[in-house]
């Protein structure tokens, strides 16, 4: 089950198109690590950006899959990775460790296989392990970090990354040569996948680039990352804070309704919201309770920003700001919430789980921090570009398996 202590985020993007690449932007493989940080400038260390992904695939076949790689795979610093064939029902979590692979470990804890070639469901409560058509061949100093897309921590899918000998979700070790595993498990909302389906997504990293609190510091002094934040609040990451008071409306969430119907994953606007969802207005007074029972879409109260330079990260779980896990889903890309892919005002939407015991969260709490890390390049085409970037200049939003709604329409609906 779960692993609490496990760090998963972010704002995963869809599809994008934007910019040509700038003149003075290196060639994947040859960087200048003295230049300064600016959009034309590259490094010999850090996150890939698409342009170099792509290189990755076509060139080094460092990124191999079993069916050709979509060009609407790519986003700016990430690869949507795909479904096989096969889904495995497992009688429990597991890490291959050290001394196995995956498929070893299955023949022990598989109850049964499932052909999902032309859809599967997978129902709420249960795990399932499901090989992905994309696999890795890594050269040296070259690892990769997993997580879920946004759409799929929206709808409480609980997804990991596992690989072959590995000792940790969601984090491919250097020089890593083999197939990619998606742990599986629907939380609150039964799902309907098939051969294809994206539920998440994965990072390139090349080296080990310095990540300080200093250096955040001057990012949050130069762009202003996360609004009203001063520099000595940040530490091991940008903090963020939860919104329990809304606007006019006093709209401030969403709760999942309990045994709500099936979802198809690859369908978009398509649910009625009100079909799988409670609004939450704001309290009349004090916090918010967390039944842990439920699970909660919420909203940061500042909106938050990631400059072209560098791709963001949300810590999940932090026991020191509460019994709660904030924030499932997938990465913050390059341009989320940035006036140069128009998504000034972009709120970062939480996704919210009490643990164990009843929780309120007040206004203005801290809930989570926001590490960011820089790309050996500025993508050449940024979130937010054009109409398939579902998230950016977001308040509070559903996955985009539901059709918009206005918060007006709540009121008449209940």
């Amino acid at each position: 089950m779960p692993n609490t202590t496990s760090l998963t985020s972010g704002n995963a993007s869809d599809d994008l198109s934007g910019r040509a690449p700038r003149k003075n932007e290196s060639l994947p493989g040859f960087h200048d690590e003295s230049a300064e940080d600016s959009e034309g400038t590259s490094h010999s260390t850090g996150i890939l950006p698409l342009q170099e992904l792509q290189h990755l695939v076509k060139v080094t076949r460092e990124i191999i899959a079993v069916e050709e790689i979509q060009d609407d795979q790519f986003q700016p610093a990430s690869l949507d990775l795909r479904l096989g064939p096969v889904a495995y029902r497992v009688r429990a979590s597991f890490l291959p460790g050290k001394e196995t692979n995956v498929e070893q470990r299955l023949k022990d804890l598989a109850m049964h296989k499932m052909d999902i070639s032309n859809g599967g469901v997978l129902e709420r409560g249960c795990v399932y392990i499901i090989p992905l058509l994309e696999r890795l061949s890594l050269k040296k100093r070259m690892s990769a970090i997993g997580n879920p897309k946004s759409s799929t921590g929206r709808l409480d899918i609980f997804t990991r990354l596992i690989t072959d000998y590995g000792t940790e979700f969601d984090r491919v070790r250097e020089q890593y040569k083999g197939p990619l595993y998606a742990e599986v498990s629907p939380r609150t909302f039964s799902v309907l996948v098939r051969k294809g389906s994206r539920l998440s997504q994965i990072r390139i990293r090349r080296g080990n680039p310095p990540n300080t609190d200093e250096a955040l510091r001057r990012l949050q002094q130069e762009v202003e990352l996360v609004e009203s934040i001063s520099g000595d609040q940040i530490r091991k990451g940008v903090p963020v804070s939860v919104d329990v008071r809304g606007d006019k409306s006093g709209l401030i969430g969403y709760k999942a309704k309990s045994h709500a119907g099936l979802i198809d994953i690859d369908k978009v606007r398509h649910y009625d919201a009100l079909d799988y969802w409670e609004p939450i207005y704001a309290p009349p007074r004090g916090g918010l309770v967390l039944d842990p029972a439920d699970f909660y879409i919420l909203a940061s109260r500042e909106p938050v920003k990631v400059p072209p330079t560098h791709a963001a990260e949300m810590i999940a779980y932090d026991t020191l700001v509460g019994e709660f896990r904030v924030h499932y889903a997938g990465f913050f890309d390059p341009g989320f919430g940035h006036p140069d892919a128009d998504g000034e005002g972009s709120r970062a939407v939480l996704e919210v789980r009490s643990y164990e015991v009843p929780f309120v969260i007040e206004h203005g709490q801290v809930v989570g921090r926001l590490t960011y890390e820089r790309l050996t390049a500025t993508p050449n085409r940024l979130y937010g570009s054009n109409a398939n970037s579902s998230y950016q200049r977001q308040g509070i939003a559903l996955s985009k398996h539901f059709k918009p709604s206005h918060p007006s329409e709540f009121g008449r609906r209940l």
